[in-house]
């Protein structure tokens, strides 16, 4: 006897036969002969009797199909079945649309939900209708019964929901030295070991670019300048070596000199070995540069994922004092002023300047005057960030200034801001490391349901008790994810489960990668503080201190809770501030549609990114310091500060240099500064004018503005989607 029904969409519900009756009897009322109300119960009462306990709506169905079959009323059981089929292609419908939208390279939420990528390419197309087939897949079939209707409910957002079948991982920060110095296979052919600072380069970019087909997130490489390093010294070998072939002197005792610097400087008045020396140096800078300009070049240019995007990657650096060191990184900086292709400012990779006392920020630090030129560098191409390594809870207990491996005990950061340090199962350290999955929850709807309590305290409980509740379902929904992907095998990640991973160069090509994946993180995020804030208590964080203190103990509420799960399920779980862009309307769409238009926080189509004091809202680079600064403690899986500077930033690097001091005063993890660039698209011509419509140079009307859509940079805004587009538009300039 059936008891449940299993619904389409997972729910169970009672079983309810006047629901079959009604079907029945809607299929014969469109017949000659009419209703026949004693079949219709004779039928009804043979298939809940002989039914399973628990069926399914399609079983259901193939039974009522069955009996009219059966039955003397044949020609009823055509018309169930032929309404049965229009009902079936009405629930296509939708996608259908979708699939339409896709193919006619219309610009909306569903083809602009990732900025990075070109869903108008062929393969971009295909891409997308991949992803949002295998969304309603996972919906059915992977997710636990809370977990879907948590997500369909508008409180959970799933992030990287189509790879999920893949058990794909979130990213990883490149142990790029081991490549380097190993070669490497990946699938395809294979990789020798480096001899030269070209091939260093050009293995750095395919080794991202490998690793981000068998990835979902972003690929970075945690310390560019050391690991790159000795390739400038093999290469000034090499150049030592062509002048005694092309002199005919032995110059080998040359090959090991020392030097504080790789500078090229003029020959006129040089002899002997300081001649020779120099124009081996002059040889290699020039290398190292055309090297840094390939890498940028190929970084910009390399596609992944079936051709439809660019790797999302980054890079950290700063912190090598050595000779070979500041040349990489000074030549990686000066061929990023420069730009790419006819000057156009490079998009990736993201590059992330390591700020440390002692080493590169102090006028008496040795890297003092390439922290400057980053300045200069970021006041015109926005790269780069910068994160602070001097924060109390980015420093490393085994960190020492004359360890040659110190950049292991650096935090490194990725993409908008994913941060990966410590480890409850391996070593404190950002390499070999990455994020496996996350998931944000909507606490702005959580605080709108609690909005009718009247008494403030009361309703701050609800929330909070909803917050907690909610928790749960985060934290349950990422171990289930974490023990779907720990059955992949180590052959499905050639790359990232031979030479990235940390532990893995353990495991056999038909092990699972279960043993290993533990040193990741599961985060989960949150969105909209700023709107939540206001739901609550009627103010933002930025305008009121009690605000401020209620915001400090919601996040802190989730620290304290994502701390206990680390005990619990024995898994690295941290808080995330969200870097929100397709997600930044898709909550807030659902919460205008399920509650309306509430003034301050659903009256525009977007919600605040994470902690952020709202763009809108006028304020100091100081008092957004101040705000922001202490929510990046309790976010250890990700955060980030970025303010809005006025006016043409290229001639004025000290206001980059001011905003990093921010960072330096208010224990500040990771900050990025905004400013005007405008491009014109036809001629490459670049000023910070505002609102420039007609190229000065060329006057064309084809003028991008250039911008960070969370913690990266678009080179055309065609592709952000409308909820971003709104918030890019209410930015306003901190002063």
């Amino acid at each position: 006897m059936i008891q449940v029904v299993v619904k389409r969409d997972g729910r169970i519900v009672g079983y309810n036969e006047e629901k079959i009756k009604a079907a029945i009897r809607k299929a014969m009322l469109q017949t000659e002969l009419g209703e026949d109300e004693s079949l219709i119960q004779k039928i009804t009462d043979r298939i809940g009797m002989t039914g399973k306990e628990r069926m399914t709506v399609e079983e259901i169905q193939d039974r009522v199909e069955f009996e009219l079959m059966k039955s003397p009323r044949k020609e009823v059981a055509k018309r169930y079945i032929a309404y049965r089929d229009q009902r079936s292609i009405a629930r296509r419908a939708k996608t259908r649309d979708m699939f339409l939208e896709i193919i006619e390279a219309k610009s909306n939420d569903i083809t602009r939900e990732n900025a990075n990528m070109n869903t108008d390419s062929p393969a971009g197309m295909m891409m997308k209708f991949a992803s949002e087939t295998t969304k309603p897949f996972v919906d059915d079939y992977l997710l636990s019964p809370e977990a879907r209707a948590a997500v369909h409910g508008g409180y959970l957002h799933i992030h990287d929901k189509d790879y999920y079948p893949t058990k794909s991982l979130t990213c990883v920060q490149h142990p790029l030295d081991k490549i380097l110095h190993e070669g490497f296979t990946a699938g395809h052919g294979e990789s020798r070991p480096a001899k030269r600072i070209e091939t260093a380069s050009i293995i750095g970019c395919i080794s991202m670019e490998t690793a981000q087909n068998e990835m979902h997130g972003g690929q970075a490489i945690p310390a560019f300048d050391f690991y790159l390093a000795p390739f400038v010294r093999s290469s000034y070998i090499e150049e030592i070596k062509n002048i005694s072939k092309f002199t005919g002197l032995d110059l080998s005792h040359l090959n090991d000199a020392k030097f504080d610097d790789f500078l090229k400087k003029p020959l006129e008045g040089l002899e002997g070995d300081a001649r020779y020396l120099q124009h081996a140096m002059n040889r290699t800078v020039e290398r190292v540069h055309q090297a840094m300009e390939a890498f940028i070049h190929n970084m910009n240019t390399i596609h992944s994922r079936g051709g439809n995007q660019v790797v999302f990657s980054s890079i950290n650096y700063g912190t090598d004092t050595s000779a070979e060191g500041r040349c990489i990184i000074r030549e990686i900086l000066n061929t990023t002023y420069e730009g790419v292709g006819n000057g156009a400012t490079a998009i990736f990779p993201i590059q992330i300047w390591k700020k440390k006392k002692g080493v590169s920020y102090l006028p008496t630090d040795p890297n003092y005057d390439l922290y400057k030129l980053a300045c200069k560098v970021t006041a015109r191409r926005f790269f780069p960030n910068f994160v602070n390594l001097d924060a109390t809870y980015n420093q490393h207990e085994l960190w020492r200034a004359d360890d040659p491996e110190r950049y292991k005990y650096e935090v490194a950061t990725m993409g908008c801001r994913t941060r990966v340090f410590e480890n409850r199962f391996g070593p404190k350290t950002s390499i070999g490391r990455g994020n496996l999955s996350f998931t944000t929850i909507n606490i702005v709807r959580l605080a709108i349901e609690c909005m009718s309590i009247e008494n403030k305290e009361e309703r701050i409980a609800a929330f909070m008790d909803k917050l907690d509740n909610m928790l749960e379902v985060a934290a349950r929904q990422l171990c289930d994810r974490y023990n779907f992907q720990k059955t992949a095998l180590v052959k499905q990640f050639p790359l990232l489960m031979s030479k990235l991973w940390i532990g893995a160069d353990k495991l056999k090509p038909t092990d699972t990668i279960e043993s290993v994946i533990n040193q990741g993180t599961l985060g989960i995020g949150f969105i909209g503080l700023a709107e939540c804030l206001i739901a609550l208590i009627g103010k933002h964080h930025g305008e009121s201190q009690e605000a401020q203190d209620l915001g400090l103990k919601i996040v802190g509420r989730m620290r304290e809770k994502v701390n206990e799960f680390s005990d619990r399920y024995q898994h690295n779980f941290s808080v995330l501030a969200t870097p929100a862009e397709g997600l930044s309307g898709k909550f807030t769409a659902k919460d205008r549609k399920t509650f309306g238009i509430l003034p301050g926080i659903t009256d525009k189509i977007y919600y605040t990114n994470s902690n952020h004091v709202p763009v809108y809202y006028h304020c100091s680079p100081k008092h957004k310091a101040e705000v922001e600064a202490p929510y990046h403690a309790l976010c250890g899986g990700g955060h980030i500060f970025y303010v809005e500077i006025d006016g043409d930033a290229t001639h004025n690097p000290e206001a980059i240099m001011n905003i990093v001091d921010l960072m330096d005063k208010n224990n500040i993890g990771y900050c990025s500064v905004n400013h005007n660039r405008n491009r014109c698209m036809d001629c490459g011509y670049e000023d910070a004018q505002d609102h420039l419509d007609t190229c000065p140079k060329c006057g064309s009307h084809a003028i991008d503005k250039l911008q960070r859509i969370t913690g990266y940079l678009v080179g055309t805004t065609d592709r952000w989607n409308n909820a971003k587009l709104a918030e890019l538009n209410d930015r306003v300039v901190h002063k």
